[in-house]
């Protein structure tokens, strides 16, 4: 079984499993937060669709529910997150420019927002980002500069390129904001799916399953928050374990919207460890099995990240035999030339 994360007693300060409460002052700020950003996003994000999913209740005995998030105006659910920091900052900030560093669906999303709003960006990305998601960053007018052979090193130049500019940095989780923005996807799960037992989450820099897992607990749902990474890069994975934020090498995987450093600092490990009740890592062969299922199930694009989720669902399917389990599909931005290479590994 994979390292969770640490148990209650342990020396990091992790609270107890089913602890974390919603008279927690940390999460009324959040709630709050997450709730506000749900008004302000309503004019510019997609309410996504809750499908349920036969073939998956087939395979593990439980009724699951998937969150199209992978039909998001973007294609990726970072669209909330950028367009709640970049209203945020209002018209003359964003008309003087931000800069922000991704692995792709972060900087396109900040490129689709300014190209909405008005305004300019530099979105600094890896040197092995993936062409699709570069090319759409592109495409809707932000500047892109390719520096750095890991998301954490495009992280720490964008922030140095920010502060020599004098310009706002906009990180992709590392950010109160970005984090209350993801939240907004647990405000249409608590509409969408109210009674839900379990909910897989891919886990990368922790904006999205801290926003998410952590307004629905907030809101008193007793729901258990599952982590998926992939084995190739799950920083944040060992970095719970650990009880602090490492320093790893990363592996290429399918997953690159989750894959790379996690930054120094950042406000979402706190979150992650009151947030998530365990957590699971995959391989990338069940990766690449966990998209074919969608695809030719559902019929709908998903990439490597919403892969993980679900192929840490099949991992661990038989734990969950009779409850209601939501697997959010986090995104569809994935190259051609690497689908054709999943779906000729079947």
């Amino acid at each position: 079984m994979p390292a969770a994360p640490p148990a209650a007693g342990a020396a990091t300060g992790a609270p107890p499993k089913g602890a974390w409460l919603r008279y927690h002052p940390a999460m009324d700020d959040l709630t709050r937060s997450v709730e506000a950003a749900a008004a302000r996003l309503a004019p510019h994000v997609r309410e996504t669709p809750v499908e349920p999913s036969p073939e998956l209740a087939r395979r593990g005995g439980a009724e699951v529910l998937l969150k199209l998030e992978n039909l998001q105006a973007t294609g990726s659910f970072k669209l909330r997150g950028a367009m709640n920091k970049l209203l945020l900052l209002g018209a003359a900030e964003r008309g003087r420019g931000v800069v922000t560093a991704s692995s792709g669906n972060h900087g396109g999303a900040i490129a689709w927002g300014l190209k909405t709003l008005g305004g300019r960006g530099v979105v600094f990305v890896p040197e092995d980002a993936s062409p699709a998601k570069v090319a759409a960053i592109r495409e809707r007018g932000a500047e892109v500069r390719a520096e750095g052979n890991d998301s954490g090193l495009s992280e720490l130049l964008a922030r140095r390129h920010a502060e020599t500019e004098g310009l706002p940095y906009i990180s992709p989780y590392n950010d109160p904001d970005i984090v209350a923005g993801q939240g907004t996807l647990g405000v249409e799960l608590a509409r969408q799916a109210p009674d839900l037992d379990v909910l897989f989450v891919a886990l990368g820099g922790g904006g999205l399953i801290g926003g998410v897992g952590g307004y629905l607990k907030g809101i008193g749902r007793r729901v258990e928050v599952i982590a998926a990474s992939p084995e190739n890069s799950a920083v944040m994975h060992h970095s719970l374990a650990a009880g602090r934020v490492l320093t790893m090498e990363s592996k290429p995987t399918l997953s690159d919207g989750t894959a790379g450093a996690v930054e120094a600092g950042t406000i979402t490990f706190d979150l992650c460890r009151r947030v998530i009740d365990d957590s699971v890592l995959v391989s990338e062969a069940e990766i690449a099995a966990a998209m074919r299922l969608v695809l030719g199930h559902h019929h709908t694009m998903i990439e490597g990240a919403a892969g993980v989720a679900v192929a840490a669902y099949l991992k661990t399917a038989s734990r969950f035999r009779g409850r209601r389990v939501g697997i959010v599909l986090c995104g569809a931005n994935i190259a051609l030339e690497k689908l054709a290479a999943v779906l000729g590994g079947a």
